[in-house]
């Protein structure tokens, strides 16, 4: 019996699985289409290797998705941890989650044509999206830079016209008016 220690095979098996995510997340970013050979290639493994850890292009995609939404929601913590509340809010609307909508264009066009459980998908990460934006709401009402009486969901369909960003526009300055015309709507009235 082992004592929590992993045996290489098994760390080797992790490295090469987000390895793998990595490789498709940079390829999807670019176009929806997916070659398994060149994931392979560029992640440095045999195309058995990815076909091992992701048997179809919809369970790669899938697997992508999942791994860019646990990010979004992951980085706020460690926001939280670095800044005071109203600036973590402002830089994971600008730094992450613009970021993630004007980068992974090709993986949204991908879940859209490859997948079979949209809605199951879409359930899970916007319940988790909202999981992330109900955090920094109650940090920043503690700290007295919001209303307390903020819903979640409505912030984050207020952020979801960060979707209307064309990628080749200055995206990064039309998020910060975005995010600034919220803020004045969220914050507590002199």
């Amino acid at each position: 019996m082992t004592t929590g220690s992993v045996s290489p095979r098994r760390a080797d098996t992790r490295r090469n699985h987000e390895r793998i995510l990595a490789v498709a997340a940079e390829s999807l970013s670019r176009s929806a289409e997916l070659s398994f050979n060149a994931i392979a290639k560029q992640a440095e493994v045999g195309v058995g290797t990815v076909y091992r850890h992701f048997p179809t292009p919809e369970a790669l995609i899938l697997a992508v998705y999942q791994r860019e939404v646990r990010h979004l929601v992951d980085v706020v913590p460690r926001l939280l941890a670095a800044h005071p509340p109203e600036v973590a809010f402002r830089a994971w609307t600008t730094s992450h989650l613009a970021h993630y909508l004007m980068t992974k264009r090709g993986l949204a066009d991908a879940l859209r044509v490859e997948t079979s459980a949209r809605g199951e998908l879409a359930a899970g990460a916007f319940d988790a999206m909202v999981g992330a934006v109900s955090t920094l709401l109650k940090a920043n009402s503690d700290a007295g830079t919001v209303r307390d009486d903020l819903n979640p969901e409505t912030v984050l369909r207020g952020l979801a016209g960060l979707l209307y960003l064309n990628p080749a526009d200055d995206w990064r300055e039309q998020t910060a008016a975005l995010t600034d015309l919220l803020w004045r709507g969220m914050s507590k009235k002199p």
